[in-house]
């Protein structure tokens, strides 16, 4: 994420609320780059965000809460730019690659954070279960939506099942994860998710 920062002095209140939520999950994401987020501390945080002890836990229980947080909103952003990205009037075909591109260059934006979300939530027990939850059945409203046009009817392609749809997201996303953990350009894998992506909706 990238937002504008206001530099102030650790303690000092002036601001908006939400202002300072932002800077704290800010200050959270800067943390996880610099240090994961298992090895992170609240201080960490709000030394990041430039405030107080005392703001942080007027906006989150705790660090684990501010973790979740955040990734609710990396993962709104993603979802965003990938609607955003997909031109519904083009061929089916160049419909998926824009997906696909767009998704795979919002999580190279910020890789320790994309790794971080993958590999470190199923240790969060049932907020991480809960957000898990949440992310799938977005994303398969997601591409079931983005899988409901004329151009995709007239091809006789219709949005794929929720089993179909689960498949391609955790395949992508396990694809990401391996790739940056082998030290891979995860661009080089848009090629082999588009082909899996075109052959598992047009079956």
């Amino acid at each position: 994420m990238t937002t504008a920062h206001v530099v102030v002095k650790p303690g000092d209140e002036a601001g908006a609320p939400g202002e300072f939520r932002q800077r704290l999950l800010d200050g959270m994401a800067a943390t996880i780059r610099e240090r994961g987020f298992h090895d992170s501390t609240v201080a960490d945080i709000v030394r990041h965000a430039r405030t107080s002890r005392r703001t942080f836990y007027e906006h989150f229980a705790g660090k684990q809460d501010c973790f979740i947080a955040l990734l609710r909103e990396v993962n709104a952003t993603l979802r965003r730019q990938i609607a955003a990205a997909v031109d519904p009037r083009a061929p089916w075909d160049i419909q998926v690659r824009q997906a696909i591109e767009a998704w795979i260059a919002e999580s190279q934006r910020d890789l320790p954070l994309t790794l971080s979300w993958i590999r470190e939530l199923p240790s969060l027990g049932e907020g991480g279960r809960q957000l898990q939850r949440e992310w799938i059945d977005a994303f398969i409203v997601l591409i079931q939506d983005l899988a409901s046009t004329p151009e995709l009817e007239a091809v006789g392609i219709a949005p794929p099942s929720r089993q179909v749809a689960v498949m391609l997201i955790g395949g992508l996303r396990e694809l990401i994860a391996t790739t940056v953990e082998d030290g891979g350009d995860i661009a080089d894998i848009t090629e082999v998710a588009v082909d899996a992506t075109r052959a598992l909706l047009g079956s």
